[in-house]
């Protein structure tokens, strides 16, 4: 794709999102976004920060288990995008979170852990709230690529993705266009950041998939917010 073709698809893209906030926004629903503040992530909170009047919070998921270089970058990006980030955490405490024997849930059953520390906080932001924005893409796994720009939750709340239909090269040329913060770690070979002790290094970083890196050597690929908490 050419830059000028990246340039309008990317407008395209950038002018359905702010319809549909302001439609939402006219419709006094309550909105808010999702973030975990990976390189990827950094252009939909550029565009949600440019939307003028509209006060959309964005939701962190302290799991507890972050990199320290990840929760410096949220602070960075959250202070130059002047970002109203809220940190939510699970209602369970991680001393309630052993596994079997001596082991953390993150070793002996990580699908729990990830109900525990990140569905649980954003069933809770759900409960408050009426629009979810977040920023996953077709293009991230086959889960994924079967969602449309709007679902609904189990509960009947709105799921909005406006990134949906981004691509990784579209993704990068916005990125390098508007000159945005990269995660530190992503200098590392770390390209699918979550939290610490279920995400590796690439050994290739010129030829990988988006989500590898996490959860390596399991049968897992998503934490549960895109396959629990939408509607089947």
């Amino acid at each position: 794709m050419t830059i000028s073709e990246l340039d309008q698809k990317i407008a395209v893209e950038i002018d359905l999102c702010r319809e549909q906030i302001d439609a939402y926004a006219q419709m006094g629903l309550r909105l808010f976004a999702s973030s975990s503040f990976q390189s990827h992530s950094i252009p939909m909170l550029h565009i949600l920060s440019r939307l003028g009047e509209i006060d959309i919070p964005i939701y962190f998921i302290q799991t507890g288990f972050h990199f320290p270089e990840t929760l410096s970058f949220r602070d960075r990006v959250s202070k130059d995008f002047g970002l109203r980030v809220v940190n939510v955490s699970s209602p369970i405490s991680l001393s309630e979170q052993m596994g079997s024997g001596p082991h953390m849930l993150f070793a002996s059953n990580p699908d729990r852990c990830c109900h525990f520390n990140k569905v649980l906080p954003l069933q809770l932001a759900l409960s408050e709230n009426d629009v979810w924005i977040n920023g996953v893409r077709k293009d991230q796994n086959s889960n994924r690529a079967s969602f449309n720009y709007e679902e609904k939750t189990a509960e009947g709340k709105i799921r909005f993705h406006p990134m949906l239909n981004w691509s990784a090269e579209m993704i990068e040329h916005y990125s390098k266009l508007h000159k945005l913060p990269v995660h530190p770690l992503h200098y590392e070979n770390y390209v699918s950041i979550g939290c610490q002790p279920c995400t590796r290094k690439v050994s290739n970083y010129e030829s990988f998939d988006e989500r590898e890196g996490r959860w390596q050597g399991l049968n897992k690929t998503e934490c549960g917010l895109h396959t629990q908490l939408i509607a089947k």
